[in-house]
């Protein structure tokens, strides 16, 4: 019998370190969340999508030196990149959009269908076989969105337009398909490379909308908050939320840091039910700053969409195949 990589017999002994990294990533995405929130009233969200990604883009080119310099940041599949890039981008886009109008905790678990989705993508895509014990969960996490959706309720009735509603599971889905695409074409990357690619993305894509919709016409008659948030014309930041922009900027270099290096300390599948820690936190957000608190058909949904999650992850444990090739790409980096 062949002995167990050196990497896979130390690994366990950082499992607590790669817990506590994970824990500060999630911190660190709920305040992302949060400050985005906060500032989605005065300044359109592909502005602050610009000043973050072009801030932490800064500290991602100090790690690539120390990682391993320049050459690592030529990509052996270029067109791969751009593809993933643009799913990322529309991932973030779509949930921002949405986190503009929804409270923060309902945007939050509406995404976190995105592991159940990845489940459902692997069987066709990857030809991977799912039991039935997995599809009957992800059957219950998707009753849990069905439930959040209302759909019992009338347009009239709804806080929000459905289309709102929506926003955050298309947001999982490309982020699916982002990391399906990922697993099935075996990119190889450093983190602080991947980092790059994708803050450049965010970079590209903000550029354009300042080039296309930057001076706000389009947004001129628009009654929907979300297209407003995306189409509303740049401005300059006031002093006080100029710190806040820099906090967006910096709070992404620890967003990708922390998440690089749990995932790096420690296995998968010890590591990413840990990432259902941004829930409480968004709960937490929404209750000190906008003293939201989710209605009785959200904490339903909630309960039932992180039971499913969490069921998948750990079967996936027990049947000892990873859940998810992580590749230090999130949503919100």
């Amino acid at each position: 019998m062949n002995p167990a990589p050196r990497d896979a017999i130390n690994r366990p002994r950082h499992a607590a370190g790669g817990i506590g990294f994970i824990l500060l990533g999630m911190l660190a995405i709920s305040i992302n969340d949060m400050l985005i929130k906060w500032l989605s009233g005065d300044y359109p969200l592909h502005q602050m999508v610009f000043i973050r990604s072009a801030i932490g883009i800064c500290f991602s080119l100090v790690i690539v030196h120390f990682e391993g310099g320049w050459q690592i940041l030529k990509p052996r599949r270029p067109w791969l990149h751009v593809l993933r890039g643009l799913l990322i981008v529309t991932s973030n886009m779509t949930y921002f959009a949405a986190l503009a109008v929804l409270p923060l905790a309902e945007a939050t678990a509406l995404f976190f269908v995105a592991p159940l989705f990845i489940t459902l993508l692997s069987i066709p895509v990857l030809r991977e076989k799912v039991g039935v014990f997995r599809l009957s969960a992800v059957a219950v996490g998707f009753v849990g969105v069905l439930i959040m959706q209302r759909p019992w309720q009338s347009a009239d009735e709804l806080d929000v337009d459905r289309l709102i509603l929506v926003l955050p599971l298309i947001s999982a889905l490309t982020y699916a398909c982002n990391q399906i695409l990922t697993r099935h074409l075996g990119v190889q990357a450093k983190a602080s490379a991947m980092a790059i690619y994708i803050q450049a993305s965010f970079i590209v894509v903000s550029l354009g909308f300042l080039l296309i919709a930057g001076d706000g016409r389009y947004a001129v008659g628009v009654d929907n908050p979300s297209l407003v948030f995306l189409l509303r014309a740049w401005t300059l930041p006031t002093d006080q939320d100029a710190w806040l922009f820099a906090a967006l900027g910096f709070n992404s270099a620890i967003i990708g840091y922390s998440l690089a290096q749990a995932y790096r300390l420690a296995d998968a599948a010890t590591v990413a039910p840990f990432e259902y820690a941004g829930l409480p936190l968004a709960i937490l957000w929404g209750w000190l700053v906008w003293n939201e608190l989710p209605v009785a058909e959200v904490w339903i949904g909630i309960c039932l969409i992180v039971a499913a999650g969490l069921f998948v992850f750990f079967r996936e444990r027990v049947r000892r195949r990873p859940v998810n090739t992580r590749e230090q790409v999130h949503r919100r980096y």
